[in-house]
């Protein structure tokens, strides 16, 4: 699949917002801890990777109600759906002027129903001519997420025949669906019935 940049503009994937605010105390101190173990942009990416997917568990699997969605709550609570998580991530790569763009997929039950939309990132790193999607909604018994630049490594691959989609699009900000869910919900079992099913 071809990735396409929403924004022609690679310092659009590098700007800080209200969800992705990589300029944050709490977002920097984590930036700050890591790029002092890992100085170079592959080591920084991986690890960064590899905090967010491991030590922010996805709510659902821990059974945590409350609703995230700035990159720093999420680092501060320690807590994130896929979406929420996606965004610390892509928050802590671009504090270190790492290009990083949020991404979608549409995933289903195994018989094709109940769709739901899922959040990646995708991360440019220095020297590469092609975006490398990352998943970091954290592994649990058949779900093994790794970072890779390689190939990809994701919790799912699309099944196109239950009419799952990898979207092309690279966004520079949360998609307004993703967002309004999370910003809407007052706690996890109200976002997971109003989660999107489609971009």
């Amino acid at each position: 699949m071809e990735l396409v940049q929403e924004n022609s503009d690679i310092t659009a994937y590098l700007a800080a917002s209200e969800a992705v605010d990589h300029g944050h105390p709490v977002v920097r101190a984590v930036v700050h801890r890591l790029a002092a173990a890992y100085p170079d942009a592959y080591g920084y990416a991986e690890a960064a990777y590899r905090y967010v997917r491991d030590t922010v568990p996805h709510s659902a699997d821990a059974d945590d109600p409350r609703v995230t969605w700035r990159a720093s709550d999420v680092l501060e609570r320690r807590t994130g759906i896929c979406y929420a998580k996606s965004i610390a991530y892509a928050a802590l790569l671009r504090a270190r002027g790492i290009p990083a763009a949020l991404c979608y997929q549409r995933l289903a039950d195994d018989d094709g129903s109940n769709p739901v939309i899922h959040g990646l990132v995708a991360v440019l790193l220095p020297g590469e001519r092609a975006w490398a999607r990352q998943d970091v909604r954290g592994n649990k018994p058949g779900i093994d997420a790794q970072f890779s630049v390689d190939g990809e490594r994701l919790a799912w691959a699309v099944r196109p025949e239950f009419n799952e989609v990898d979207y092309p699009v690279l966004y520079t900000e949360p998609h307004a669906a993703v967002l309004d869910a999370l910003r809407a919900a007052s706690d996890r079992p109200h976002l997971w019935r109003t989660l999107p099913s489609e971009l």
